[in-house]
């Protein structure tokens, strides 16, 4: 089994493909508002918090709503579809299964609001969540993977994040954790401690410190 002491998750686009779902909500409250809004407007906002998508979306389209307003708008309209279906993103779910059966802990690390994570964990054996409403300072910075390391009592250092954005693999590595990226809809740069690969379709808990060497040990 992996040497891991834990694997900390990220959720949008690396265990559900929840983007397109975003991407719609965000077209749907421009066209709402007689606005515009691009590709490369909703390719900005990946994985960002989501005040600050809030924030961009109200410049953007010069809306009247507050940025916590619009968030509000978004997170319902996510949570309506996911509670609806499920996209999973490949490997992902299986991976979670067979850590699990391992007896390895994991956590969900998102900057996803709980009413988004709620149906997502009530299908996935985490034994910590940690969301963008229950942290001050958002990924691109540690805490988010801090505190879900704290709450499963581990060393940061001796953990795994699984992510599929920029911000998030900044924030779990400023966290001491290595990275296992899997790039979706934008690019990840390569880093210290971090690790490209193009999908998780195939990995099993044995692949994951052998992609890292001594790293995990």
């Amino acid at each position: 089994m992996t040497s891991y002491a834990a694997v900390l998750w990220d959720l949008d686009g690396t265990i559900v493909d929840t983007e397109p779902l975003w991407m719609a909500a965000e077209h749907r409250l421009a066209v709402e508002h007689g606005k515009i809004w691009t590709d490369e407007d909703a390719m900005q906002l990946v994985g960002n918090s989501l005040i600050a998508s809030g924030e961009y979306i109200r410049d953007r389209l010069e809306l009247e709503m507050t940025a916590e307003q619009i968030v509000d708008y978004l997170v319902a309209s996510l949570a309506g579809s996911l509670r609806e279906h499920v996209e999973w993103r490949p490997g992902a779910r299986e991976l979670i299964t067979a850590l699990d059966a391992a007896g390895v802990p994991q956590a969900l690390v998102t900057m996803s609001y709980t009413a988004i994570a709620e149906p997502i964990v009530a299908q996935l054996p985490f034994a910590a969540v940690v969301t963008g409403d229950t942290v001050a300072r958002p990924k691109p910075f540690p805490d988010p993977y801090l505190l879900a390391a704290e709450k499963l009592g581990v060393d940061p250092a001796r953990c795994l994040a699984i992510e599929d954005s920029r911000t998030g693999a900044a924030s779990a590595n400023a966290a001491g954790c290595d990275v296992l990226a899997v790039p979706h809809f934008v690019t990840v740069p390569e880093a210290d401690r971090r690790v490209l690969v193009p999908t998780l379709e195939g990995l099993h808990p044995d692949d994951l410190g052998a992609l890292f060497g001594a790293l995990s040990g």
